[in-house]
């Protein structure tokens, strides 16, 4: 009897010592801690409906002219509209950036103070008469230049999966050929001031002869959603080389569009 009692009690003993073993074991699993390898984001399977492919872009601001001698007075707020379609290639590695291109038209206008823009001078060099103290002259007139223009940008979006929010920025180049040049004149005064013809009169003067009849710009831009900041600035002049001052054409303004 003695022999059965001392032999429950030994099997008792280790079964008590096992369940003790894998209790402390089963404590010290609980405790680890399972870390899961990072998924590398697959840029292919951005949905297609939410990244248009191209876009239409509308810009607007001010213009004005670096390089210009005080000669050539300016007066108001030159001002630019520029209108283009544009296609926008993202990198397949990382749409977070790509590559844009487009085509469209571009438009400046330049108003004077009391300085006369004679396009249809016959000399070598385009006139800027000053007739701030004699001779006849407009009340305002401005020179308008209106380009076709080919844009292309390296552009970057903070959200590729939708280009519609989120921070984004581009750096790029236009190129331009003349489409048109003109000067517009108002209210032809004499040297006292007063009316000829009356407040109402105009008088259009178009020629190319004098302008330089192509536009190489760098731009860049910065924005928020649909709308940014841009900055352009024409490398080459707006007269051609020889026939006046070196005037270029700076703008800076508001873009609305897919970037």
């Amino acid at each position: 009897m003695k022999k059965i009692v001392s032999l429950i009690i030994i099997v008792a003993a280790s079964i008590a010592s096992v369940q003790a073993q894998l209790s402390k074991q089963h404590s010290k699993d609980s405790l680890k801690v399972v870390s899961t390898p990072e998924v590398k984001k697959d840029w292919t399977k951005i949905e297609e409906k939410k990244r248009p492919s191209d876009h239409f872009i509308v810009q607007f601001g001010y213009d004005g002219w670096a390089g210009r001698p005080d000669s050539v007075r300016t007066t108001g707020f030159g001002r630019h509209f520029n209108f283009y379609v544009m296609f926008d290639k993202p990198f397949k590695s990382n749409p977070h950036y790509s590559l844009a291109y487009g085509a469209g038209f571009g438009s400046s206008n330049i108003y004077f103070d009391h300085v006369n823009v004679n396009l249809a001078g016959t000399g070598s060099t385009l006139p800027f008469t000053d007739v701030s103290t004699s001779g006849n002259h407009f009340n305002k007139i401005k020179l308008t230049t209106i380009y076709a223009e080919l844009p292309a940008e390296f552009r970057y979006y903070a959200h590729p999966e939708n280009k519609t929010t989120g921070w984004k920025a581009s750096l790029g180049v236009k190129l331009g050929v003349l489409l048109k040049g003109y000067t517009k004149g108002k209210d032809l005064q004499n040297s006292n001031g007063n009316s000829i013809y009356g407040p109402t009169y105009i008088e259009k003067v178009t020629a190319k002869k004098f302008l330089n009849g192509m536009k190489a710009a760098v731009s860049a831009r910065v924005g928020y959603g649909f709308v940014s900041l841009h900055g352009d600035f024409n490398v080459l002049g707006v007269v051609k080389s020889g026939a006046g001052p070196s005037l270029n054409c700076y703008s800076i303004g508001v873009s609305v569009g897919g970037l």
